[in-house]
Order: C-alpha cells, then structure tokens, then sequence
C-alpha cells in the first residue's frame, strides 16, 4: 500500500510506445467528498494513448482526471490507471490513459519525438533494401538532424514555460547548421573528385554564388582572430 495513493502500486498494461519528453499539464479531478483537487504535473514518457505524470498529490487509481498542455492549452479527459516508481524507486510516477487517443494533445515535441523513431525504422528498412550507401548515409544525416531540431524545439518550449530565456538554445542551432554545411561540403567536394558534378549541375550557379558570398566573411573571422 502506498500511503500517498492509498492504493497499491499497480503496473499499467502498455499498449503503444512511449517517449522521454517534457510536457507541463494542469490535472483536475474530484476526490471522494466531491472536492475538486487542481495540480501542476509533468509528463516524462508519453505516448497517443497516454503517459506517466510527475505529481505533488496523487490521485486514487481508477480517478477521472481533466488534463490541460499548460504550453498550447489543448485539453483531454484520462483515467488514472496505475502507479510506477522510478529505477531508482525514489520517485512514485501516475500513469494516465487518455479517454481518446490523442496524437496532438502532448504537443509538437511528441509528435516529433514519434516520427524520429519512424525514420528510424525506415532507416532500418532501407539497409536491407540494397540501395546505395550514398543514399542511406544521406537518410541517416537527415534524420540525425531531425532529432537534434526536436530536441531544440522541446528545449526552447520548456524553457519558455520555465521562464528562461529561450534565446540561449540559438547558439545551439547555429552550432548545428555549420556542422550540417560542413558535412554537406565534404560531400560535394567528394562528387566533384568523381566528376558527378559539373557546371551544368542544377543548382551549381546557385552554389557558387552562396560559397563566393560566404567565403570572405568566414575568411575574415580568421583574421579578426
């Protein structure tokens, strides 16, 4: 029996993946007495159907809950279905299962979260294809560069709920598009050595008018330094 739930604790069957995210919800219900009990939650693991909640009160199993995503607003009615601790067992976690499943209420991080693991299974699909490495090498930096963007976009997101300065996650991104751009050189350099690409290459004009334009910039952070 856990004496903040009143309930034992109880390991909820899942029915569909769950991702690590951070989502800030509002939780209403009604205790035995009819008194309305309102907290703020985190959401840790989520899925469409859906999550695990870091509570202050706890909810008695079986408790209708109305949840609000304190970030767009969105609401949605669940059913607390069990309790999980932790791997550490410091931490007693509420599992809620939504009424109807949502693939929109735990907000874009989700949503990105859920396609980064459905590029990856395509990924997966695409090695035992026999398509070119070129081709897959290109879809693996693609998706690697979906992933690092949900992940900034769910820093600058809980940053903002947090009242930080969400500005601090543009270094990152910067960090990244030059790392990108330099990935994506060394590739066109290579299918230059192999005489892939020629004048007539659509795009090239465009190319070199971006790398003419770029070059003296970079050149004089160089000396600058």
């Amino acid at each position: 029996m856990d004496e903040r739930t009143g309930q034992p604790p109880i390991k909820e069957k899942r029915r569909g993946s769950r991702f690590p995210v951070v989502v800030f919800v509002e939780a209403k219900w009604q205790e035995p007495g009819r008194q309305q009990v309102q907290d703020t939650a985190q959401a840790t693991e989520v899925s469409a159907l859906g999550g695990l909640l870091d509570m202050k009160t706890y909810p008695r199993v079986g408790s209708d809950l109305e949840l609000t995503n304190l970030l767009s607003g969105q609401t949605a009615q669940a059913r607390v279905a069990g309790t999980r601790r932790s791997k550490d067992g410091a931490v007693l976690r509420v599992a809620v299962e939504l009424l109807t499943p949502s693939e929109t209420f735990w907000g874009l991080n989700f949503q990105l979260r859920k396609t980064s693991a459905e590029l990856v299974k395509i990924e997966q699909d695409i090695k035992s294809g026999g398509i070119d490495p070129r081709i897959l090498e290109d879809f693996r930096d693609s998706v690697d560069y979906v992933r690092k963007t949900a992940w900034a976009v769910q820093e600058w997101q809980e940053r903002q709920l947090q009242k930080h300065d969400p500005q601090t996650v543009l270094p990152l991104i910067t960090t990244e598009r030059i790392r990108r751009a330099t990935q994506l050189s060394i590739a066109i350099r290579t299918d230059m050595e192999a005489h892939e690409v020629t004048r007539e290459t659509t795009g090239m004009h465009e190319f070199y008018q971006a790398v003419e334009s770029l070059y003296p910039r970079v050149a004089n952070l160089f000396r600058e330094a």
